[in-house]
């Protein structure tokens, strides 16, 4: 009768250390396949399709921090084209300014209104002279939000005697906000200034 108990306790601590495996193996087979199932969803959400002429082409979904450098100095880029670029007709040169103050704060206002004040903008209308920007280079300091730039770029004044040539360089620090159709890259300028605007010597 001792001899069957004992047999009864061996198997019942037999099926209880079987029982524990199996759940143990359970579980981890549990994990690996969430683990895995999310993996794979990650992976799937990280790429998109895109159409182009009819075909679709895959791209990968980076999170900003990845583009942060390139949006910075796109930003940069397109405040200057916007403020610089101008054309010899006021909606146009109000247009283009309008929009470039989306991308900065009240320095490149205060700027603008200085220009305007001064007659700058009314001299190139009556003159019917164009002006161009061409961006040469962009030193940004990536290491810690204000993010330090300077911009080094050559201004053209295109006017029917000729082309005057001109070097610009401004500085400023950019701070993240939010994107918005008006601001697509989430930055602002602050702190802008025009350290050297002046004729290139030949």
């Amino acid at each position: 009768m001792f001899k069957q108990f004992k047999n009864i306790d061996t198997a019942f601590r037999h099926i209880k250390t079987f029982s524990i495996v199996f759940l143990g193996a359970t579980t981890l087979l549990c994990g690996f396949v969430i683990y895995k199932s999310h993996e794979t969803v990650e992976r799937i959400l990280s790429s998109i399709w895109v159409i182009v002429d009819n075909r679709p082409i895959q791209a990968k979904i980076a999170a900003r921090k990845d583009n942060l450098e390139v949006e910075a100095r796109r930003h940069v880029t397109e405040f200057h084209r916007l403020f610089f670029t101008l054309d010899p007709d006021e909606k146009a040169i109000t247009s283009t300014i309008t929009k470039a103050l989306y991308l900065a704060d009240e320095n490149a206002k205060r700027q603008y209104d200085n220009l305007r004040e001064s007659g700058y903008y009314s001299g190139l209308i009556s003159g019917n002279i164009s002006q161009r920007i061409t961006i040469d280079s962009i030193r940004l300091d990536m290491r810690s939000e204000p993010y330090a730039f300077r911009c080094y770029a050559t201004q053209q004044l295109i006017r029917s005697s000729g082309t005057l040539i001109r070097i610009l360089t401004t500085t400023g620090t950019l701070h993240n906000v939010a994107r918005t159709d008006n601001n697509p890259h989430g930055f602002i300028i602050r702190r802008w200034e025009t350290l050297e605007n002046r004729d290139k010597t030949q």
